[in-house]
This record gives structure tokens, C-alpha cells and sequence, in this order.
């Protein structure tokens, strides 16, 4: 059993580092909830044991101190939402000082209480000892819930945890699942082991990709930074996306692919636009043989049919990014083939984790993400992890 599961909250006061950096509208209402939903259960699990929770989260970019707009107390009506009539949920208007040490002291058991955005102090992104102890004083436990900030060494995210005992500081559930579920794909991967890495550029996913090689038996590139891989081999691919700074380095990461005994899918054939937008004229071609004037938009008809052959054969599946401009529907087919095929492997028998912003977005949007093995809330934390990094979130509950 995990040590969170194991801990008995009961008469505690957990101090909770949460992810609730959720979208508004001009109206401050929530567009997807879906990263304060990933937090109710390690919240439920405090609460019936009979402790009280104390939440905290960065909201936005506010540039200097307090600002309306990045307020956390616009999240109140939708938490008590997702919370149910009971327990209350009170707000603090700010993380630290003495309204946040009176609210926190006023809290019974069964009672939450969210502090206001502690980005609203310069000292959180800043990782200061003396406003991560500050933070500290308020709980009796700390819990990181938060994955998707585990690869910032900030304050609330990775120092506070120093003020904490080991047994006094733990993972959260969310934060449980994600590390487990990374760990799975990275350290514990059954072969054939397939990652699928889309986007518009090599460069974001160099590391990522040199990683995998030591890793994965077959990688499949989508996306726009596939025409960077095109050109490297000294095919014509039109308008598309190319990165001309990156050609040696597709060139060698194919060489080293080659040398590691990995196969590396590109996309035989694109479906190609002559301009870049919903209404474009649209028709499908070889990926290396694009017509002047037209780009590839999204990986064709064989490409679609070649990538699900190969993710229906593996036992370990990591997809971290989409195959193409899915957000218009004439180039979304590529992407809804590879959610299709990743669930089908799911369905019989492989593990599959999705991770990053795209992705997610994709497999939500197309109503696959219940039929994958788990959705990755973490997208900057999760490349990071894929690239061999050490997230100091992880690192802090660790040591």
C-alpha cells in the first residue's frame, strides 16, 4: 500500500499542494475542471479520516502581487461544487501572514480551506526558504498533489517539503498515479515498447526522443516536426513546417535509431493544404514528394493505417503529442486514428499513458480518455521526466 493510503489523517491539518491552474472565461467561470476534479480524491481520503485540508495553488502569471484576476476565489463555488454540501470551503485572501494563520487555526476536522494564489508573492517562484517555512506553519502534514508543477523548484513545491519529517510528507493520490504510471512506461516498459511523439518541432522534443532510444523499439513522429526528418533525407516537402536548423540533428538521430536496432515510422504519405487554415484545399501525397506551395497539415491515409498496425502490436504505449493540426476537423483524421488504435492495444492487454497538453486535449476531445491506461495531468512535467530529468517536486518527498 502507498503511504498515503496508509497515513491516517485523522485530527491533521494537511497542508495540500494542488494544481488548480484551470482556464476562465471573461466571466471567471471554468472552461475544464479537470485539473481540480484529478485532486478531490486525495482531498475525500484527509477529510473521512477526520482531518481538514489546507489547499494551495499557483493560478496564472500575475506580474505584480495581488491582481482580481488571478484571485483562487473564483474556484470557491465550483470546489464546494465538486466537494458536495458538505464539507465548507472557506478562502483565505492570502497564503501567508496572519489571515492565512487565523483562517488555518479557525479550521475543524472535516473543513477546507483555500489560500489565495501564491504567485501573488514573488518568493514562490523564486523557491525562498523563509516563505516556504511560512507556508509550512500552517499543516501538520504535507501532501504534493500537483504533477504538473513537479519540474519547478518553487517554494510551495519543492522547499516546503523540507520542513516536514519524512513520515510528515507524502505524494498525494493524483501525484501517486502519475509518478507510477511514468515509472511504468520509463522503467518497467514490456516490449514492444512504442512511443509516439508528434508536434510542431524537433527541437522541443530532442531530449525526449535521444531517451527513448535507449529505451523504446519503435518511435512514431508525426506532426510538423516529421518534414524537419523529410528534408534531412533530402525530400521535397513544400510549405510544410521545417525546422532548417535541425536537419543535421534529424539526420543523427536517425543514424543512432538505426544503430540501436529502434525503427523510427514516419509518415509515408500527408494529407496536404495549400494554405494553412479550416477552409484550404485539401488533397493526400507521398510526405516527401509535397507539391511548391502546398503543406502537410496531418499524417495521410497509409501513414494511418501503417502507425495503428505497429501501436496494435505493442505492449507499452507513450503518446506525447498530436499527428496534426487536429483542432480543424480536415486534419484531425490522423490523430483520431492513432487515439482509436492506442485504445484498441489498451483493450487487449498494453499499457498506455498520454501525456501533454495536446495529446490530453485530444484524447478528451475525441472521448478516449477512458479508454486508455492513464492521462497525464503533468505536460511540461511529464516531458521532463521522459527526458531523464529529476523533477525537484518528486525529489523533495524522496529524500
Amino acid at each position: 500500500m502507498s503511504k498515503f493510503s496508509q497515513f491516517n489523517f485523522g485530527d491533521k491539518k494537511a497542508l495540500v499542494r494542488v494544481d488548480f491552474n484551470v482556464p476562465l472565461n471573461e466571466n471567471f467561470q471554468i472552461t475544464d475542471d479537470t485539473r481540480m476534479r484529478a485532486a478531490i480524491p486525495t482531498i475525500q481520503k484527509v477529510l473521512q479520516d477526520g482531518g481538514s485540508v489546507i489547499l494551495m495553488s499557483h493560478f496564472g502569471r500575475p506580474k505584480d502581487g495581488p491582481d482580481k484576476k488571478y484571485s483562487l476565489i473564483h474556484l470557491v463555488p465550483h470546489l464546494q461544487k465538486l466537494l458536495g454540501d458538505e464539507p465548507e470551503v472557506f478562502f483565505s485572501a492570502d497564503c501567508i501572514g496572519e489571515a492565512a494563520a487565523h483562517a488555518a487555526a479557525l479550521l475543524q476536522k472535516g473543513d477546507v480551506l483555500l489560500l489565495e494564489n501564491l504567485r501573488f508573492h514573488k518568493e514562490e517562484e523564486k523557491g525562498d526558504m523563509g516563505f516556504a517555512e511560512q507556508l509550512s506553519t500552517l499543516g501538520d502534514v504535507y501532501i504534493n498533489d500537483a504533477f504538473g508543477t513537479a519540474h519547478r523548484a518553487h517554494a510551495s513545491t519543492a522547499i516546503v517539503a523540507d520542513f516536514f519529517d519524512a513520515d510528515k510528507k507524502m505524494f498525494g493520490l493524483l501525484m501517486e498515479g502519475e509518478v507510477s504510471s511514468a515509472e511504468k512506461v520509463l522503467l518497467k516498459s514490456e516490449k514492444p515498447f512504442t512511443a509516439i511523439i508528434g508536434g510542431a518541432k524537433v527541437s522541443d522534443k530532442i531530449l525526449i526522443i535521444e531517451n527513448l532510444l535507449e529505451k523504446a523499439t519503435d518511435i512514431i513522429i508525426g506532426g510538423g516536426m516529421a518534414y524537419t526528418f523529410w528534408k534531412a533525407q533530402g525530400k521535397d516537402i513544400g510549405n510544410s513546417l521545417c525546422e532548417d536548423d535541425r536537419l543535421g540533428l534529424a539526420s543523427s538521430l536517425l543514424e543512432m535509431a538505426k544503430a540501436k536496432g529502434v525503427n523510427i515510422h514516419l509518415p509515408i504519405d500527408s494529407t496536404i493544404a495549400d494554405k494553412f487554415a479550416a477552409d484550404a484545399n485539401i488533397s493526400n501525397c507521398n510526405s516527401g514528394e509535397i507539391p511548391a506551395g502546398w503543406m502537410g497539415l496531418d499524417i495521410g491515409i497509409q501513414a494511418r493505417t501503417d502507425f495503428s498496425e505497429v501501436i496494435l502490436r505493442s505492449k507499452t504505449i507513450l503518446w506525447n503529442g498530436p499527428m496534426g493540426v487536429f483542432e480543424m476537423e480536415k486534419f484531425q483524421a490522423g490523430t483520431k486514428t492513432i487515439a482509436e488504435a492506442v485504445a484498441a492495444a489498451t483493450q487487449k492487454g498494453a499499457f498506455s499513458l498520454v501525456g501533454g497538453g495536446d495529446s490530453v486535449a485530444a484524447v478528451n476531445q475525441f472521448g478516449f480518455n477512458d479508454k486508455v491506461s492513464y492521462v497525464s495531468t503533468g505536460g511540461g512535467a511529464m516531458l521532463e521526466f521522459f527526458e531523464g530529468k529529476e523533477l525537484p517536486g518528486i525529489a523533495a518527498i524522496n529524500k
